[in-house]
Order: structure tokens, then sequence, then C-alpha cells
């Protein structure tokens, strides 16, 4: 086997971090993989995202993806016509879309190609259309 395996985020909140991705991963073929009290993990194919609930003690600093660490997480949609909805999909949630405010062409202008948006820990999450 090759590739990613996982990746392991631990989150502030779980349950309002499980209502964001267990809405969004499903219609990124993801299917719900392993719960227990304190996470729940997502299953595409080989690969597979955990969420999981910080303890107390580490809730102090808040995540910033410009600090040493992740920066964000890039998925592959199902198509360019999912990329090109989820904008409005997202923003009927309350999710901040990013870069909307950005000429095409400019790094990080959003295209039919990808979108970019925040999860309830300010990760940035990056949707990709697949190529034709």
């Amino acid at each position: 086997m090759q590739g990613l395996h996982h990746v392991e985020v631990y989150v502030s909140d779980l349950v309002t971090s499980i209502a964001f991705w267990g809405w969004l991963l499903p219609q990124l073929g993801f299917e719900p993989y392993q719960e227990w009290d304190e996470g729940q993990s997502y299953k595409c194919v080989d690969t597979y995202l955990v969420f999981v609930q910080a303890e107390p003690a580490f809730l102090d600093q808040p995540h910033h993806r410009k600090r040493p660490g992740l920066n964000h997480i890039a998925l592959w949609a199902l198509s360019k016509d999912q990329v090109r909805q989820l904008p409005e999909r997202l923003r009927e949630r309350g999710v901040r879309v990013l870069y909307e405010d950005r000429a095409s062409g400019e790094i990080g202008a959003p295209s039919e190609w990808s979108v970019f948006f925040e999860d309830p820990d300010r990760i940035k999450v990056e949707v990709v259309a697949p190529p034709e």
C-alpha cells in the first residue's frame, strides 16, 4: 500500500466538529468509520480522517494555520459541479467561505476548480474538482 493512511485532528468541541465534518465528508465519498466517546473517524477507500476532542488543558491556544503545523486539508470533490455549488451550500450553513474577495488568478482566488473555507476550529479546508 502507498499514500496517506490517516490524519488525526484534535478539535475544541467534538459535537460541533462532527456536525460540520459529518455533513461535508459523506458528500465527498467518505463514510463514518469509527466512533468512541472522544472521537469519530470517516473513511474513503484506504484513507481516513480522525477527529478527537482535545483535552481541556490544551484548549487555551486556538489553532492558527500560519503557525508551524497544519495549514489546510485538501479533499477531492466528486465533480466540478459539486465545487461550483459548494460555496452557496456552505454559506447556507453559516460556514465562512474564504477568498471570495480575490480576483480570478490571484493565489487562493476562487475558481471552478476549488473552494476554500474554514471548519469550526478555523482549520482551512479546500475542496478540489477532479480532472475531467
